[in-house]
């Protein structure tokens, strides 16, 4: 067992050589002989706890110098997140031979399980970690946070290497990051799929937006490590690939400007799309089975990402071709009485509003009916724009609740109708849909975006239960497809 003086040199015998039995940065989780994470946030002090702390058998705390400590051993830092997660890492082992990060406005929980997928297609035990949990072969497991805290990240990667698994992929936030969730692990590939409007209400403009998600190419992934980009008419990409660059990581840019994987052309089908992809000097032709223009990209960043681990390109080329949907990912819920299919998509900002709109366009031969809120306690100056969005590029839009959580949902509507000329407004979720679904004909398409692979609805300082893709099949009346 590990002592107290393996991660603080110089101790005494009797403070370090004290047993160390785990991390926690939760008070109400310390068990005797833990070390504990005593972090000043936005709505709550861990140094508040630290007495608690103390009660509960912690024999020592990372905080800020000036922290008050009495009892334990104070480990002080002057970026205590950082250097808790650090000594974390060292405790939490083994951790899965390659690990991989993707970080991004849109496309993160997509890019990470596409790329699970591709990996156990290729023959490893593989694993992916974010927005939908934990997610292997055999099992989901939810966490409730894109990027859990650094005790469950860390736990749960080297719980999976326990169980055998040699490849894992994360989802790195812009939150995880500034708030080093995603510390300590060797980290070999970084990938980066978009930037675009979301979390301002953290961290209040663009530059400093974008500056959260450079710690993945900066500082968490390892110095002789990959970087896969994105390249497309994109200014943040360019800026991306400087940073890779002047970082020295082995660059694979994947994209309509791609040199690793070069996105030619893309042909919607009934059920997906034809796309041409020039690699290695020939082009070549897949049939991905995934409906939604924007899935080339994650497909093909997900395709680099097992590039840059040693995949084989004419099997990754294969298996691309055999992946299935993303839980609340452009996800057909149901086909209504009518004929109309409806989509449930994760779609929560303006850019990827657009995105799911313009992938399900080219498949639309009657009408596109667009459902969709905004969540309270949220970027507040995205509503309008998500409005004139979906008004401008839907056939018909219908403005309902999403997560108001503390904010009057009526207000919420408001902000978004202030930009929506035209659109209906139906406060209940469940009423929106069954709306959508008795005007749609067979021609139509039903896009209801924004909650995704949720199960809940936050109201207030209640979650009731409510999955898009259940109710959507309820209200049609018909079975899971």
């Amino acid at each position: 067992m590990m002592q107290l003086s393996d991660f603080v040199p110089g101790l005494n015998a009797d403070a370090g050589e004290q047993p160390v039995t785990g991390f926690a940065i939760d008070n109400r989780k310390i068990a005797p002989g833990n070390i504990f994470g005593a972090f000043r946030g936005a709505k709550f002090n861990g140094e508040d706890y630290i007495e608690a702390a103390v009660a509960a058998g912690a024999i020592a705390v990372v905080a800020l110098p000036d922290a008050q400590v009495e009892g334990m051993v104070h480990i002080a830092d002057e970026e205590p997140r950082r250097l808790f997660a650090r000594m974390a890492a060292r405790y939490f082992t083994p951790t899965p031979v390659h690990v991989a990060a993707v970080t991004g406005t849109n496309g993160k929980t997509s890019t990470a399980e596409l790329t699970r997928q591709l990996w156990r297609m290729d023959g490893h035990n593989s694993a992916s970690i974010g927005t939908l949990g934990v997610t292997t072969a055999d099992d989901q497991v939810k966490t409730g946070l894109t990027t859990p805290d650094i005790v469950t990240f860390l736990s749960n990667m080297s719980g999976l290497a326990r169980e055998g698994v040699s490849h894992a992929i994360f989802e790195a936030s812009s939150h995880g990051l500034s708030q080093y969730r995603t510390e300590g692990l060797p980290v070999r590939i970084g990938a980066f799929t978009n930037l675009s409007r979301d979390h301002l209400d953290y961290h209040g403009d663009m530059d400093s937006y974008f500056e959260a998600k450079m710690r993945l190419f900066d500082e968490v992934v390892a110095s002789d490590g990959a970087a896969v980009i994105w390249a497309d008419d994109d200014p943040w990409s360019d800026k991306v690939i400087e940073r890779a660059t002047a970082r020295g990581l082995a660059l694979l840019t994947v994209g309509k400007k791609g040199s690793t994987l070069r996105l030619m052309s893309q042909t919607p089908t009934h059920l997906g799309q034809i796309l041409m992809v020039e690699a290695e000097g020939n082009t070549h032709r897949i049939s991905l089975p995934l409906i939604g223009a924007y899935q080339a990209a994650n497909i093909l960043i997900s395709a680099g990402i097992v590039l840059a681990a040693g995949g084989q390109l004419q099997n990754i080329l294969d298996h691309m071709q055999r992946v299935q949907p993303v839980r609340g990912r452009m996800e057909r819920a149901v086909i209504t009485r009518a004929g109309a299919p409806l989509y449930v998509d994760y779609a929560h900002t303006p850019d990827a509003l657009r995105a799911a709109i313009e992938g399900l366009r080219p498949h639309v031969t009657g009408r596109l009916i667009t459902i969709f809120g905004a969540g309270g306690d949220r970027d507040k100056g995205k509503r309008p724009e998500m409005g004139r969005i979906a008004v401008e590029m839907s056939d018909h839009v219908i403005v309902t609740d999403d997560n108001p959580r503390s904010e009057d949902p009526a207000t919420i509507r408001a902000e978004i109708l202030a930009g929506a000329t035209g659109a209906d407004d139906v406060a209940d979720r469940r009423a929106a849909i069954t709306r959508a679904i008795e005007m749609a004909g067979a021609q139509d398409i039903i896009l209801l975006a924004g909650k995704g692979h949720e199960q809940g609805q936050i109201v207030g300082d209640r979650v009731i239960p409510f999955d898009d893709v259940e109710v959507a099949r309820e209200c049609a009346g018909a079975q899971p497809l």
